[in-house]
């Protein structure tokens, strides 16, 4: 089985601190002058080049709303609002009602690295055995087990005091009265708030799946030699 340390490597900030991810380390076969501190640290190295560096460009202005992979689009029942504002000349509102639901999202993501890496220090020998010897999205399948309840309920207030901050609340309102005030259209009163917060997840583990596959799969992404090393021990392992 190859390339199956970067799992662990694009979680656990503190090898040093969980028990089980050291026995599994202890376990892996051993190449010339590679130890076991060697190996945390690459870890902790592919950390800053994984979790941190799918979040960071989340988190930053347009890091939704430019980026196609998980820009947030409307829900459906709101796409024939979108529609309706545009026949009528509104299209510029439509805009801004897509773009400050993406800005919300934005800043709730702000909140996940810690959740992250509370979730790695919970890990048990099984759930690192499992991520090791797991698929290309292994790692990624474990944060969204483990860390999807506690991350929505941390977006979620979040989400709803950005769309305040960013005047996503009036921008909304807005455009949901002057769409039901249009001739012959069914009312909508859409939870923006809880859609947005499910958008921002899904945006979330779509970009670490991408990193997590990227750090598998390119060697070029071992942008060090630390990387390289304990990297190849994982290729090499059969």
């Amino acid at each position: 089985m190859k390339k199956l340390i970067i799992p662990v490597a694009a979680l656990c900030l503190t090898l040093s601190g969980c028990a089980e991810l050291q026995q599994v380390a202890q376990q892996l076969p051993q190449s010339v002058g590679v130890t076991n501190a060697d190996i945390a640290s690459g870890l902790r190295e592919a950390l800053d080049k994984g979790i941190e560096k799918q979040v960071s460009k989340l988190t930053a202005t347009d890091g939704f709303y430019k980026n196609q992979m998980v820009k947030i689009l409307l829900p459906e029942e709101l796409q024939k609002v979108d529609s309706g504002l545009r026949k009528v000349g509104l299209g510029s509102l439509a805009d801004e009602g897509l773009k400050v639901l993406n800005r919300a999202a934005e800043d709730a993501v702000k909140e996940a690295t810690p959740i992250f890496v509370s979730a790695v220090k919970n890990m048990t020998f099984n759930d690192a055995r499992n991520i090791l010897l797991g698929n290309e999205s292994a790692a990624t399948s474990y944060l969204q087990t483990t860390t999807t309840t506690q991350l929505y309920a941390k977006f979620n207030p979040v989400i709803k005091s950005s769309f305040s901050k960013v005047g996503a609340d009036t921008v909304w309102a807005n455009i949901i009265t002057k769409y039901n005030a249009l001739p012959l259209v069914k009312k909508v009163n859409p939870d923006l708030t809880d859609y947005t917060t499910n958008k921002a997840l899904e945006g979330v583990f779509k970009m670490i799946a991408v990193e997590e596959k990227e750090i598998r799969t390119n060697i070029s992404e071992r942008s060090s030699t630390l990387l390289q090393r304990v990297f190849a021990l994982q290729d090499n392992k059969s």
